[in-house]
């Protein structure tokens, strides 16, 4: 359980906008705590492949008019006279501009006629469940991506890219934004199984012992079920909508492969219900095992006030004490080993009880009564 408390630690996912209320449209602020952008170019043809950062935003045209394929990312967000420039250079809508800058955004695909823009928000942090938003901006021959920070779920893309795998190097852009956005709903995969594998540990750890704090860990599962399940169902909705509207930056064949990422978008999300339903299965669970348990701590309690019970009415009627001088005396008190006699009676009566719950099965077997046994009772 020391996992899960230190997974509850984490922040909830949260975001304050930072343009003031009716601040013109497009207004471009960013963060005062996001790095610096660092520009990255991976120019591609068939035969030829370039990758390098770029310093110098006039150099991009160049690599726009000698490759097919051109691949700019940018990691950070932190200066808003570089963004705007690079908006300019490819001429972003300034809305598209401001949603990149308020990195709060839900999947989402909108149409700029001669751009594509698609927003797509991918894990972060595996350990904390912290998302990133991902901007792709689709064109022609490039693709420009924004992202909050360096690191992301991108690398087989590049790989497959580098060592001119598939048929990446010998596709158009848009075939390289399918590749991004299969490549961040993949990357939901493993983390549907590290909360199956809860789900299964916690369920084991129910049957196996008694552990009050396993309330806890079922929480903390479910709040990840809910920010996945937030997340992946705007992406359904994007996914579906490249799949199903008709676009010139779209071909046909690309269009073949958004149908199989839309399929495992589906699936994910498939999974998340199945997994919140085993969750709430296991809240009942836990509750019903936290009455059992307190029912078989009843009965003992019961068990044992109804076996003290003669044993009190026994030696409260022999602590009277009266005088056997006296009229309505207790002839008992001057028998020989009366005093043992009524020890051995009360262990019988003890005894005799403890015989007649086990008959009855309300100690020991847990197993129902045998209803031959019932009848030979009521006889």
């Amino acid at each position: 359980m020391k996992r899960a408390a230190r997974r509850s630690k984490r922040r909830k996912p949260h975001f304050r906008r930072r343009t003031k209320a009716g601040a013109s449209p497009g207004t471009v602020v960013a963060h005062p705590d996001a790095p610096r952008p660092v520009i990255r170019v991976i120019a591609y043809s068939a035969t030829e492949y370039v990758e390098q950062e770029v310093a110098d935003l006039s150099k991009l045209p160049e690599y726009l008019r000698r490759f097919p394929v051109t691949w700019i990312n940018v990691d950070g967000l932190g200066d808003t006279q570089v963004i705007q420039q690079i908006g300019e250079l490819f001429g972003i809508h300034a809305l598209a501009l401001e949603d990149v800058v308020n990195a709060h955004q839900r999947a989402k695909v909108d149409d700029y006629e001669d751009q594509l823009f698609i927003v797509a928000r991918m894990m972060h942090n595996f350990g904390s469940f912290e998302t990133e938003q991902l901007s792709i901006f689709l064109g022609e021959r490039y693709l420009l991506t924004f992202q909050e920070r360096q690191g992301d779920c991108l690398d087989p893309v590049r790989e497959r890219i580098r060592k001119s795998s598939g048929k990446i190097r010998r596709m158009k852009s848009d075939y390289l934004a399918y590749a991004m956005v299969d490549a961040v709903i993949d990357s939901y995969f493993p983390l549907a199984e590290h909360v199956g594998d809860d789900l299964d540990r916690l369920e084991d750890e129910m049957t196996s012992h008694y552990d009050p704090g396993l309330a806890h860990g079922i929480h903390i599962v479910r709040n990840e079920l809910m920010l996945l399940r937030r997340t992946l169902r705007p992406h359904r909705e994007a996914v579906n909508q490249l799949v199903r509207d008709d676009h010139p930056l779209i071909s046909d064949d690309t269009r073949v492969f958004l149908r199989d990422c839309y399929d495992h978008t589906v699936q994910l999300i498939d999974l998340m219900e199945a997994y919140r339903e085993t969750c709430v299965d296991l809240r009942d669970f836990h509750i019903s095992l936290v009455s059992q348990r307190m029912n078989e701590i009843m009965k003992v309690l019961t068990l044992i006030a109804t076996i003290f019970m003669p044993l009190s009415f026994i030696t409260g009627l022999y602590g009277m004490n009266f005088n056997d001088k006296l009229p309505g005396n207790m002839p008992e008190l001057n028998i020989p080993y009366a005093y043992v006699g009524v020890l051995v009676l009360m262990l019988s009566v003890a005894l005799g009880l403890l015989l007649y719950f086990r008959r009855k099965r309300w100690i020991g077997d847990s197993a129902p009564p045998d209803p031959h046994d019932q009848a030979d009772d009521d006889r």
